[in-house]
């Protein structure tokens, strides 16, 4: 709106010169030709005058307007990459959990298998060899328990590691 104004703050100036112009000239020297070139003449520099200065406010205004649309465009960009970071996590989070299920039951499977071997020696009266192998399973399966909940720990931590590492990130703009 204030743009407004200014271009017919412009256009009022332009018809208050013109017809001081013409109320300022003898109206015999209207009718010649010299005489009209002095009322031409500087009509034209006044129609000069204007278009510069509405030039520089048109391009005045046509850089307020790309300013803020290039932070627009950032900011949608920030959120965006913010989203897709959050998805990827999410994904990771949700392919991780299934591949840690899969290997979770083949190794509870291998563990059951081996208790039962270790049963089954212990009741086919082979003690010895029954207590090793029950011993041997309970160890690798107390190994196996706290080698997870550290990976469990790490994974939580690495969760917040890629946002902190992607803040430094900054958006390359093109100079023309």
């Amino acid at each position: 709106m204030t743009n407004i104004l200014k271009f017919f703050f412009g256009i009022v100036l332009a018809q208050v010169a013109t017809y001081a112009l013409f109320v300022l000239s003898p109206t015999d020297s209207l009718s010649s030709v010299s005489g009209m070139l002095r009322f031409v003449v500087p009509l034209l520099f006044i129609a000069l005058a204007l278009a510069f200065w509405f030039a520089s406010i048109a391009s005045h205004h046509s850089k307020n307007s790309f300013v803020k649309e290039r932070e627009t465009l950032r900011k949608e960009t920030q959120r965006d990459k913010e989203r897709i970071i959050k998805e990827a996590q999410r994904n990771i989070t949700v392919e991780s959990t299934k591949t840690h299920a899969k290997a979770n039951f083949k190794v509870g499977a291998a563990f059951a298998g081996a208790l039962g071997v270790g049963a089954l020696f212990v009741f086919a009266q082979m003690v010895t060899a029954g207590l090793l192998a029950l011993a041997a399973t309970g160890g690798a399966m107390g190994g196996y328990y706290i080698r997870s909940k550290k990976a469990q720990k790490e994974n939580l931590l690495s969760i917040d590691a890629p946002r902190d590492a992607l803040e430094d990130v900054e958006v390359i703009e093109h100079k023309s």
